[in-house]
């Protein structure tokens, strides 16, 4: 069956190819592209070529080539509000934020899927690694993860609704990346070879506490470095400065490795400990959203993720309040941090996810 179709363009070849993708299955699409930012805002000079103004103009030019009409969606205030102002807060607040994960649930299918409706498109595709199927059984839509599982993106994406993810569109998740370029340079696209960006789109590059202290306009101050008992052994140079786990960059040295085991904002303290000191069996996550079941009873045993890169472990999973889960890990993790997401697995099926606090 034909679907009506907006797809969402980055300027990379995963988006290009994806369009691609919808153009040839028949679909009635358009592409879109949402301005986030001007340079000015993040640090930028305003004369110098911004690559979201670079990506603009690949994306309309792949929608060229495969004769498709293209717009651009002006969301740079709902991308400050829920994506730029949430990363600094999180900061400031002893947390280790994950962008993407905003971006994703605010704007690609939060802002975009209104913004296909009011054009009279039902479905939003994107050029995310992962999968989306229905449980007949269940009644519930379902997010899989991708065939090519170094690609995959489901950890980013697990805060889809089951209204969004009725909507989404995902051509990519039964293909590797190298099928991807070379799909795109079968076609002639010209960003087949374009490399993939592993900065946080607004960041540029720059160290994010330069960006912070631009962006808020704002010096934080020195504050204690604590050790477990709470004695003084140094000064840290500004809260924002320090993730869970970081051993480098600390700026001071203490005969043997440490690294950062917590951040107090109110104190103004980052206490400091050895790495067989970060290591904890549980932790607790708010915001939650379930996808494969409506909620979970009782105890659950599934495989969990607490940062994007980890490799998945065992754990039991109980939710403890309608917006609250805890997790208990098999084997003790180290440096879980608050901010991150964790994301539950049964195989290869998204059960949820929260923020852990």
């Amino acid at each position: 069956m034909n679907k009506k179709v907006l797809i969402a363009m980055s300027g990379g070849v995963d988006s290009s190819v994806t369009a691609l993708l919808i153009k040839q299955a028949g679909h009635e699409c358009i592409g879109a592209t949402m301005n986030l930012f001007q340079n000015e805002d993040i640090g930028l000079p305003v004369e110098k070529s911004c690559c979201s103004a670079a990506d603009i103009s690949d994306a309309e030019n792949v929608c060229k080539k495969i004769g498709i009409d293209y717009r651009v969606f002006n969301l740079q205030e709902k991308f400050k509000e829920n994506v730029i102002d949430r990363f600094v807060a999180a900061y400031e607040n002893g947390a280790t934020p994950n962008p993407c994960i905003d971006c994703n649930r605010y704007l690609k299918f939060g802002r975009l899927v209104e913004r296909a409706e009011a054009l009279g498109f039902d479905h939003v595709a994107t050029g995310h690694y992962a999968q989306v199927g229905f449980d007949d059984a269940a009644g519930r839509w379902l997010l899989k993860k991708a065939a090519d599982k170094h690609k995959d993106q489901t950890y980013v994406l697990y805060s889809l609704t089951q209204d969004m993810l009725s909507r989404c569109v995902f051509p990519l998740g039964k293909l590797s990346k190298d099928e991807v370029r070379r799909i795109a340079s079968e076609n002639g696209l010209a960003n087949a070879g374009k490399p993939e960006s592993q900065d946080i789109c607004f960041v540029k590059g720059q160290d994010y506490t330069d960006f912070i202290e631009f962006y808020t306009g704002k010096v934080y101050p020195p504050g204690d470095f604590l050790d477990l008992q709470g004695n003084v052994i140094g000064q840290h140079q500004g809260l924002i400065r320090y993730t869970i786990g970081q051993r480098k960059g600390l700026g001071i040295s203490f005969g043997e490795p440490m690294y950062v085991f917590d951040k107090d904002p109110v104190r103004n303290t980052v206490t400091l400990a050895r790495d067989n000191e970060l290591f904890t069996r549980e932790l607790e996550a708010v915001d939650i959203n379930l996808i494969s079941i409506p909620e979970i009873k009782g105890e659950l045993k599934v495989k969990a993720r607490a940062r994007y890169n980890q490799k998945e472990q065992p754990a039991v999973v109980m939710q403890t309040a309608p917006d609250r889960i805890r997790v208990m890990f098999d084997e003790p993790q180290r440096a879980i941090a608050k901010g991150q997401a964790v994301v539950l697995y049964d195989g290869d099926t998204v059960v949820g996810g929260g923020t852990i606090v």
